[in-house]
């Protein structure tokens, strides 16, 4: 199964100059918690962005860049390969984790999405989620928080499941 995860706002931006627009604690342990053990896969620039591998899970990283290495994951040039490397972990799940371009290429072939629909709208953005185009996803869950102070935000835990 191949999986989406993010938080975008009700724009769909979901960064801005390679960073989270947002801090939401109860997000990022909701992320921790679906990722941990599974293959994440994401872009160089989310990767730059995290800074470092995130533990307990096998990171994959798509850069068109061929010089490009990391220690401690593994570097491919497209979808189609990470999705591979990603399978040999043997998990149930295969988590993209960003950016946005490749969020727009792998919603593709995604079965769920995860997202955390933070009810604002950022007003500097250059990164987005790709809209779900409810004719192929249908809503299964949606669960709502509200701002608090820790929580900047109201924000609602949605996962989407593509239709057979």
């Amino acid at each position: 199964m191949i999986s989406l995860i993010s938080a975008a706002d009700e724009n769909n931006a979901i960064g801005f100059k390679n960073d989270l627009p947002w801090h939401l604690p109860k997000d990022m342990k909701f992320f921790k918690d679906k990722t941990w053990g599974m293959p994440i896969v994401m872009g160089r620039k989310s990767f730059e962005g995290l800074g470092k591998p995130l533990p307990g899970r096998l990171n994959v990283v798509i850069t068109r860049r061929e010089d490009f290495k990391i220690e401690g994951a593994v570097v491919v040039h497209d979808l189609e390969a990470a999705i591979e490397e990603a399978k040999k972990a043997n998990v149930k799940e295969i988590m993209v984790i960003g950016g946005g371009e490749i969020y727009k290429l792998a919603i593709e072939i995604a079965d769920t999405i995860y997202l955390t629909r933070v009810h604002t709208k950022v007003k500097e953005a250059d990164a987005f989620f790709p809209e779900i185009d409810k004719n192929i996803f249908e809503l299964e869950a949606n669960v709502d928080f509200y701002a608090d102070d820790k929580h900047a935000f109201d924000y609602s835990f949605q996962t989407w499941r593509r239709i057979s």
